[in-house]
């Protein structure tokens, strides 16, 4: 067994296991991958302000989210294809984070279903809605998610339209994969993953096939999903979504000042600020140089999360002193899934856990509430002087 001292160690060993097409729908950005690039590249620019002779006994990593106590302020982001990067995908990283004390949220593009997580776990979980143009689903799945007893929706805004990631259309990304003969010289070196996902029935869209109208197999399943994402999604229509959940809700994609103050007038529980991992819009500005700008605007009106980027627990600290309540991992953990299951995920979150401990204790900080600005040491160029903005 490997030593795991970073979670590049985990993707290494991600990547040896887990077939390229899954790999690649990972680790992967929109076009030229600009943005998925910088949503990790621009952490470097942050500096860590070191303090010493300070009492370091007693450290906390303890938060809360949405009201939520956590073990530290990190959530599973909600990540598509979980099930594929590893058998029962969803499950295993539920468990792993219901056992380490902190969020897990499903995807609607899940393999196992909000039912088969839920009869797995024990603890609530957050469910993420991507808005489709069959509203019966739309209130379906929310029904559903109720049932299940989900504690939070995080509603997705950025993905009114799917951005192009050449690799998934040059691997023909589908789940299960399609045996072509690329694929299947492929899965050939890949025995360990392709033995745990025959000893699984997952291996479908677990929130869609048999609940849309018309999808009870792959083939249907990929005309629905091509063309189902609603092209329409306005405010208007985010008020419905929340009037039929009735409970807390994160809005998802807010990387614009503008759209934050709305958001925060919308009332919204919480808002995650995220360019969707750089699989959308590529071009746009990393989620961690939008942080601090939208922070200033409304910081103080709503609770504020951060995704994108992050692979340490230095990078969570960075988050958590620019302003923002809680994080969100999700390469990081599916790193640690493709690698090894449960165990996996759990190790990556240990590693962060670690690492967020031990640098703020050298910041001079013990309880991970009380990071701040003054944390950083932050170039005066960092969030760019753009005409126009």
């Amino acid at each position: 067994m490997p030593v795991i001292t970073c979670i590049e160690d985990l993707r290494k060993i991600y990547h040896r296991r887990v077939p390229r097409m899954f790999y690649d729908y990972a680790e992967s950005g929109s076009y030229t991958e600009q943005t998925f690039r910088e949503n990790t590249s621009d952490f470097k620019n942050l500096r860590l302000r070191q303090k010493v002779a300070v009492d370091m006994s007693g450290r906390s990593t303890a938060s809360d989210m949405i009201g939520e106590s956590v073990a530290m302020p990190v959530a599973l982001a909600p990540v598509g294809l979980t099930g594929m990067q590893h058998a029962d995908g969803e499950i295993l990283a539920a468990r792993a984070a219901e056992a380490f004390g902190v969020p897990f949220t499903l995807s609607t593009m899940s393999i196992c279903s909000i039912e088969d997580v839920a009869a797995h776990t024990r603890k609530p979980f957050w469910f993420q809605l991507y808005v489709m143009k069959d509203w019966d689903f739309v209130e379906n799945i929310i029904n559903r998610a109720k049932a299940a007893n989900c504690s939070a929706m995080v509603l997705t805004l950025d993905l009114q339209i799917l951005g192009q990631r050449h690799k998934d259309l040059k691997n023909g990304l589908s789940a299960p994969p399609k045996l072509t003969i690329p694929t299947m010289l492929n899965l050939a070196t890949k025995w360990g993953w392709g033995m745990e996902m025959l000893g699984t029935k997952r291996r479908f869209f677990g929130n869609i096939v048999g609940h849309a109208k018309g999808v009870g197999d792959a083939s249907s399943l990929s005309s629905w999903t091509n063309e189902q994402f609603d092209p329409q999604l306005d405010w208007g229509k985010i008020q419905r979504i929340r009037d039929m959940w009735g409970g807390k809700i994160i809005l998802k994609g807010i990387l614009d000042v503008e759209d934050a103050k709305r958001a925060a007038d919308f009332g919204a529980d919480a808002i995650i600020v995220s360019n969707h991992g750089g699989r959308q819009l590529d071009g746009a500005l990393s989620s961690i140089r939008m942080l601090p700008s939208i922070v200033r605007a409304v910081g103080d009106q709503v609770e504020i999360h951060m995704d994108g980027g992050i692979r340490s627990g230095q990078d969570v600290l960075k988050a958590l002193a620019l302003g923002a309540k809680g994080t969100f991992i999700g390469r990081s953990y599916i790193y640690g899934l493709g690698a090894m299951g449960q165990k996996g995920v759990a190790t990556a979150l240990e590693v962060i856990r670690k690492e967020l401990d031990i640098s703020m204790a050298l910041c001079g900080e013990k309880d991970v509430k009380a990071l701040r600005r003054e944390n950083l040491l932050i170039p005066a160029d960092f969030e760019g002087n753009w005409a126009g903005a």
